[in-house]
Order: C-alpha cells, then sequence, then structure tokens
C-alpha cells in the first residue's frame, strides 16, 4: 500500500510529511531554458540511474499523458507550476511506492523530494540525505564552501532544503482559532501555506506548514524547529476537539449531516467533497463516525480527485460526468467491507 493511504500515530491531525532538497549540478546553467540544455541535463540523470538506484525510473512530461501528471499534482508529488510551465521540457525520477519524486528542470536542476504519512520528519530527512548523498557523488552539484548548494532562487541557498507537514484543523477553525495560531508560528520563521504550497488556497482545512530559513542553519536544526512546531499545533488542534466534543450533539449532528449528503448524493463536486471530508475525518478520528474507517477517509480523499478519479475507474469523463461519477465512486468507498 502506497504511503499516502497509510496512517500513523498522529495521522489524526498530521497528513503527511515532506523533505524537498533543491539542487543544482555543477557545469550546467540555472535556470535551464533551452532544449539542447535541458536535454543535456536529463541525459546526465539518465546516465547515473543505474548508480543512484532506489528504484527509480525516468520519464519525461511530455510523454505522460494529461490525467496522469495531474494524477502526481494531486498527490502533491509534483508541483502544478512545474507541469503547467515545464510541460514540454520537464521531466521526472519516480519510484513505483511514489514516496521518492525527483523533478528534473524546474526552477533548480533537480527538486529531490521524499514523502511520509503523519508527522515523520526525522526518518523522512534521513532517507532524503542518504539519496541526496548518492546523487551529489554521482552527478557533482553546485555548492559553495561559504554559502553552501546553490539554487535559482536565494530564498533556498545554503541547505536548500524545504521540509513541510500537511496537517488538518477543523476543530481550530471552528472554534475560530486557526488565525492566531497560525500567525504566531509565523514568528518563528515558518510559513502556512495551502494544499499545494505557494500562493495556494487552504481547503478543507488542510495547511502545508514549512520552513522558511535554509541559511545558516543545519538540516538537523530545521526538522528539529519544525517538529517543535507542529507538535504544538497538534497539540492546541486536539485541545480544540476537546471542546467541541464537550457538545456532543452539536457535533455529532454536524458530521453525520456531512456524512449524510456523501453518503447519499446523486452528484458532487471535488471541492464540496473536500469541504464534507473535513467534517467526516474528523468525525471518524473522534469515533463518532463507526461507519467509517481510517483507510476509507484517505481513499475519498484521493479518488474523488478529478485526475484519481479517472485514474480510479480506468476511464476519461467530462466534468458533469466525473460529478456524477465521482459519487458513485463515494458509496463504493463507504460501503467497503
Amino acid at each position: 500500500m502506497n504511503w499516502y493511504l497509510q496512517n500513523s500515530e498522529d495521522s489524526d491531525v498530521a497528513i503527511s510529511t515532506r523533505i524537498r532538497f533543491a539542487r543544482n549540478l555543477h557545469g550546467f546553467k540555472f535556470n535551464l531554458q533551452k532544449n539542447d540544455e535541458i536535454e543535456a541535463l536529463q541525459n546526465k540523470v539518465k546516465d547515473n540511474l543505474y548508480t543512484i538506484g532506489y528504484g527509480l525510473k525516468f520519464f519525461k512530461l511530455q510523454d505522460m499523458d494529461d490525467i496522469t501528471k495531474m494524477s502526481l499534482v494531486e498527490k502533491n508529488l509534483l508541483s502544478p507550476d512545474f507541469v503547467l510551465k515545464r510541460n514540454e521540457t520537464g521531466s521526472i525520477l519516480i519510484n513505483d511506492d511514489e514516496n521518492i519524486c525527483i523533478m528534473i528542470g524546474e526552477e533548480d536542476h533537480l527538486r529531490i523530494q521524499i514523502f511520509s504519512n503523519g508527522l515523520d520528519l526525522k526518518n523522512t530527512l534521513n532517507l532524503a540525505i542518504e539519496l541526496d548523498e548518492k546523487i551529489g557523488e554521482a552527478l557533482g552539484y553546485a555548492m559553495n564552501k561559504k554559502y553552501g548548494y546553490l539554487t535559482a532562487c536565494p530564498s533556498n541557498i545554503g541547505t536548500g532544503l524545504r521540509a513541510s507537514v500537511m496537517v488538518h484543523l477543523p476543530a481550530l477553525s471552528k472554534t475560530k482559532n486557526t488565525k492566531k495560531i497560525l500567525q504566531a508560528t509565523s514568528s518563528f520563521g515558518i510559513s502556512i501555506r495551502g494544499v499545494y504550497g505557494e500562493n495556494s488556497e487552504a481547503s478543507g482545512d488542510m495547511y502545508q506548514i514549512s520552513n522558511k530559513q535554509t541559511i545558516g542553519i543545519s538540516e538537523k536544526e530545521i526538522v528539529d524547529n519544525l517538529n517543535v512546531i507542529v507538535e504544538k499545533i497538534i497539540e492546541q488542534e486536539r485541545k480544540a476537539r476537546k471542546i467541541l466534543a464537550k457538545d456532543d450533539i452539536e457535533l455529532e449532528d454536524m458530521v453525520y449531516r456531512s456524512f449524510g449528503i456523501l453518503s447519499n448524493c446523486r452528484k458532487i463536486s471535488s471541492s464540496e467533497v473536500r469541504e464534507l471530508l473535513s467534517d467526516i475525518k474528523l468525525g471518524t478520528d473522534l469515533g463518532i463516525l463507526k461507519e467509517m474507517t481510517d483507510l476509507k477517509v484517505k481513499k475519498l480523499y484521493l479518488y474523488t480527485k478529478p485526475a484519481n478519479l479517472q485514474k480510479y475507474l480506468g476511464e476519461q469523463y467530462e466534468a458533469i460526468e466525473r460529478d456524477i461519477k465521482r459519487a458513485e465512486v463515494i458509496k463504493q468507498i463507504i460501503t467497503e467491507k
């Protein structure tokens, strides 16, 4: 089972962890634009693929169908900007478990990404460092003794590390405390963004929490700092859930109203599903909604998104047809034994 369908100790609040390294190769211009230069970069990566290992496979974006590309965006494995701006020239390395995905030819030559479920920053960092060192030995990174790893954007220079955790904060939202908590974290050098990172909106009470500083601090310090902040947010969210649970009838009514719409609808949009799933996940995590399991909730989050819905069904559909098929898939997943 892929990491995004698995659960961990803190999965009630912490949905997933990502470690991303921005890296550029020695001997290549930064922010490549010319096709022959990009092809030379891709060839160097492909020539060393066996040496790097980890079951990674090479794919060009232009050789992938649109639904497959968008399904990877929906899983947060690829950035929407990468697919939009580099569709003709970009490429990726990805393994079968999809916990490793490297974007080639984005803003930086390589964006090395490692994923895991729940809050697992330290283990995910260890795997990322191991992979990063192997790639560095095989390909050779652009580095500076004073500044560290050199990147296309100054905000990534130094470690080139962006660590992030996706969190679900429905109770803080319902008790009107989300803004206060998120503002407090920004003073500790932490960014709060929507599901798809920079410039994206929060949806279904989901937020991405990540570090800002990349220079003058070690990878371990970045991860330790972020871990402390996320643990505090988890603590505050769980306290807010206890407050909500005191009014048990109101909470149960809210959860079952959302469940009733989701389980009985005949057509439904992906955006409405996300909002309803926020209540349903909360009800499942609190043990209110006995009809649901953690795995069913995760499947609903994934397979109701447009591209992954079509991948799940093995067919392409127009928007209105997707809304109808989405309702059918929801019923299938809810009634699974």
